[in-house]
């Protein structure tokens, strides 16, 4: 119970709700603890002696105290579950802003199934235990211990009797309670591999169609839908083995209660009344005690739930803004390396190593190279999306550190190389960094990005909804939409992460010619494939494996003829070919009737 009691904190708010509950719980055991009593004097009075009058009025008792039984539950059941929701609401809140604020570093290695299993499944259980678990847990608990104690005031030694088979009863449940943690850690685990494989399947669902990987797909979630039904046997296998076993010595206490209080009753030593009385107590133990390991096994599974919960709120965010952070407003753009050096988690090479150079404000710096050399990793070193682990980045001399993350972000406008939207309107995905922004400013930074266009061949126009992840449009659209959405927070950092990479020649031609005007008064970092992207940079970096191997402004490099010469000439030469390929294939269209 150590990761629930973790958070108990987020019920404390609620206490007034749940010293209502508690309240309520207590009149309902009183009313409950009172009904053998009552029955006791109705058979000792009423019946053997014949006081007919006594036993309307014990009539009319035990309805008023069903009343009050009935009244007081409803009243601690509206309020706990109260507490329940508000309670799921504030710690859903709470692992949502966690995960929000988690490092890319925490979400490389995490599985989306996961986090979303953990804000959904194992908060239910979580929710469904607090609601109606712990309370019906407590009254359980409650109702032996004050059933037990009436009995031993009555008579010590046939309670003793009668409780002997509770032993072995409480001992199975305590070990079956240490257990079933486990076993609900292993099916939440299961769920979540099982939410992975289809989060995954449904953002690829065009990859697997197009490879006509149904089958492989199907075999995959078959196989996680198995570990997950294996995971939940395994815990129903369990609890059957004890419930059987907790009927049968629930029922050998009843056995040994007739034998023994009848013989009793036989000797003198007792009166049928106080036989009955017995019985009621066994019975309003009884149906307790068969529903306690039904209340371990949901405690159990809210314990699991809480301690995956916990593993999330526990993991404080690898990157966060110093206490003494300041403003990263005002700032010129000026962005300077020294001695960078990076190695992602669990990776035994590094990213970056030993980086150098210095972009001053307002220029273009293209960065160019193989695919993993480095690109991506120096552009989110500056907005610290990772932290360096040796040398310094800095933004107008001051490192990275010491500014606050929030106010540097914001400074820094990103078009990804994977670009996301988000299923809402194309105006709301262009202002996602800007909500305040009027429809005249997003307009315009729709129009600088070359997408005014085609978002009015729409028939809704800017009021268009994309659809998930923005599929219902083109490479192209979704790329001029990210740049939009950069432009229109104004930075004073823009990084273009291979943004052209999606779009035709015309439409690359067209948005060069937009950020050529809008990159005169920001600092600009381009990544790029192809060198037409970045030759007009006011300087080029050249990546390999980790290191910049050159450095300079197109000309230059051209000169040194080196590697990026021999990029340069092969992106060329497979230009030119493609060229002559197609005035081929135009010519030969051309000639073909001729031909024939």
């Amino acid at each position: 119970m150590k990761s629930i009691l973790k958070l108990i904190k987020y019920v404390r708010p609620y206490w007034l709700h749940l010293a209502g509950a508690g309240i309520a719980l207590l009149i309902i055991l009183g009313a409950q603890l009172a009904f053998p009593t009552i029955i006791r004097e109705v058979v000792d009075t009423g019946l053997i002696k014949g006081e007919v009058k006594f036993m309307l009025q014990a009539g009319l008792i035990i309805l008023g105290l069903g009343v009050i039984q009935a009244g007081f539950a409803a009243l601690g059941r509206y309020l706990s579950e109260t507490v329940s929701m508000r309670f799921a609401y504030d710690l859903r809140n709470t692992l949502f802003n966690q995960i929000q604020h988690q490092s890319f570093s925490y979400h490389d290695h995490a599985q989306t199934g996961q986090l979303m299993s953990r804000c959904t499944e194992d908060l239910r259980s979580l929710q469904a235990f607090f609601g109606r678990g712990l309370i019906e847990l407590l009254q359980v608990i409650l109702l032996i211990i004050g059933s037990v104690i009436l009995m031993v005031r009555e008579n010590p030694p046939l309670t003793l009797i009668t409780m002997l088979p509770m032993i072995p009863l409480l001992i199975l449940t305590t070990d079956f309670g240490g257990r079933v943690t486990q076993l609900f850690y292993a099916i939440d685990r299961a769920l979540g591999d099982l939410s992975s494989r289809l989060q995954e399947n449904v953002i690829g669902v065009q990859v697997v169609r197009a490879f006509t990987r149904e089958g492989y797909e199907i075999n995959r979630f078959e196989t996680s839908n198995r570990a997950l039904y294996d995971a939940r046997v395994h815990v129903i296998t369990e609890w059957s083995k004890i419930m059987p076993t907790t009927m049968m010595l629930v029922s050998l206490s009843t056995i040994l209660l007739l034998w023994f209080g009848g013989n009793m009753v036989l000797d003198g030593k007792l009166t049928v009344g106080q036989v009955v009385e017995f019985n009621s107590y066994m019975l309003l133990i009884a149906m307790p005690a068969r529903q306690l390991t039904w209340f371990i096994n949901m405690a159990g599974e809210a314990e699991a739930g809480a301690r995956r919960i916990s593993e999330v709120l526990d993991h404080n965010p690898e990157i966060a803004s110093a206490a003494n952070a300041i403003s990263a407003e005002g700032i010129k753009g000026e962005v300077e390396f020294k001695e960078v050096s990076f190695t992602y988690l669990g990776e035994t090479e590094p990213a970056l190593e030993n980086i150098n150079f210095t972009a001053s404000p307002n220029q273009t710096i293209g960065l160019i190279g193989h695919t993993g050399a480095g690109k991506t990793t120096l552009v989110n070193l500056i907005g610290r999306f990772y932290e360096a682990q040796q040398g310094q980045v800095l933004v107008d001399g001051i490192e990275v550190q010491q500014y606050e993350l929030q106010s540097l972000r914001r400074k820094i406008g990103y078009v990804l190389q994977s670009t996301l939207l988000f299923t809402s309107s194309i105006a709301e995905n262009i202002s996602f960094g800007r909500p305040d922004a009027s429809m005249e400013e997003i307009v315009a930074a729709a129009k600088a990005a070359q997408a005014d266009d085609f978002i009015n061949s729409f028939p809704r126009g800017y009021d268009t909804i994309v659809g998930e992840r923005g599929i219902t449009l083109s490479g192209g659209q979704r790329q001029r939409v990210a740049i939009a959405r950069a432009l229109l927070i104004d930075p004073r950092i823009l990084v273009l992460d291979d943004s052209t990479s999606s779009v035709d020649t015309e439409t690359e031609h067209l948005i060069q010619q937009a950020l050529a005007r809008l990159m005169v008064d920001r600092t600009t970092f381009i990544i790029a494939q192809r060198i037409s992207s970045i030759r007009n940079a006011d300087q080029i970096l050249v990546f390999d494996q980790g290191r910049i191997v050159e450095q300079g402004r197109h000309d230059e490099l051209i000169k040194q003829n080196s590697f990026y010469a021999e990029i340069f000439t092969l992106q060329h030469d497979q230009q030119t070919q493609a060229h002559l390929e197609m005035k081929r294939i135009i010519s030969d269209n051309a000639g073909g009737p001729e031909n024939e």
